[in-house]
This record gives C-alpha cells, structure tokens and sequence, in this order.
C-alpha cells in the first residue's frame, strides 16, 4: 500500500490508470479510530497489519462498529518514511485507548478516484488526481487518504485490487 507520486506517467490528461476520471466531491467528518507513525515506506504492509488488528480490537472491546472499510490517512508526501493514520471509520461512542486513538476525517472538499491493481501502482491515481485538482484551480492538501476496498488476503490477485483514493484541496 505504498504511495508513490510520479511525474509523467503517459496516461492521458486526468485519467487514472483504468480509465476514471476523477470526481470533485464533499465529505462530511467522519469519527474513525488510528493508530499514528512514523514509519519505513518499506514497512507499510507490516504496520498497516498491525494497526488494523489493533484499532479492530478496541473498538470492539468498547462495542462501537466499523462504518466503512479500513482506511490509511498520509500527513505530507512520503520519502523514505511517512507520517500515516491507519484504521477504520466508526459507528457508536469509540474512546482512544493505548495506541489507539479517536480521531476525525475532516469536513472538506476533495477529488476521489477508484483506483484498481496492485498498490505499486496508485502514483498514477494520484498524478490523475493532483491534474484534477489543479485544473479545477485549486491546490492540492498535504494530507490524502486511501480507502482499501479489497481484502488481499480475500482477493489475492493485484490486478483486482481496488483502492478509493481521497484527496481534499487546500
């Protein structure tokens, strides 16, 4: 689940690598419960594990609910390491605890895109999106968020995996 954003890509202007053009909408806050570091852009994978299960047994444990699938928020762009949220949306009264902590996705506009195929790839997402944003006049924020979809564990080939990429504007 790496986040790359490359520069030219080949894809024409605005279009994802599957086809999609990216589309302006608003989002309402939304609860959700973390787990926040600092970590290796190698180490995703292992982190994101870790802090699913993690955020999935607290919230558990104080009987709130998923409201959506498993989410990761990234603060500024990555180099070697990223600053990245990573949990899930929540229904019902959630209190950090531990590791865990209660947070918000924030009342804002974006520009989303469904991008679909391996994580290697989502640079091309976010270059169709950041052309969007652009066009559109306005600039891109420092932080951007990736919905995950599919389950790999679920749906082991790459090239069905499905990634709904949220970046507000600034």
């Amino acid at each position: 689940m790496a986040l790359s954003l490359p520069g030219a890509d080949g894809k024409a202007d605005g279009m994802t690598e599957n086809g999609q053009q990216p589309q302006k909408i608003h989002i309402t806050e939304q609860p959700v419960a973390v787990v926040r570091e600092r970590v290796p852009m190698d180490a995703l994978t292992g982190f994101f594990g870790r802090a699913f299960g993690a955020v999935m047994a607290a919230v558990q444990m104080q009987g709130a609910s998923p409201a959506g699938p498993p989410f990761a928020l990234y603060h500024g762009m990555p180099g070697e390491t990223v600053d990245v949220e990573a949990g899930f949306p929540v229904a019902g009264n959630f209190h950090g605890t531990g590791e865990v902590a209660s947070s918000t996705l924030p009342d804002t506009d974006a520009f989303e895109a469904i991008h679909t195929g391996p994580y290697d790839t989502l640079g091309t997402t976010y270059d169709a999106i950041r052309k969007s944003i652009e066009a559109d006049g306005a600039s891109p924020a420092d932080s951007m968020w990736e919905y995950y979809l599919t389950d790999p564990e679920q749906q082991p080939d790459p090239a069905t995996w499905q990634t709904r990429v949220v970046w507000p504007v600034a």
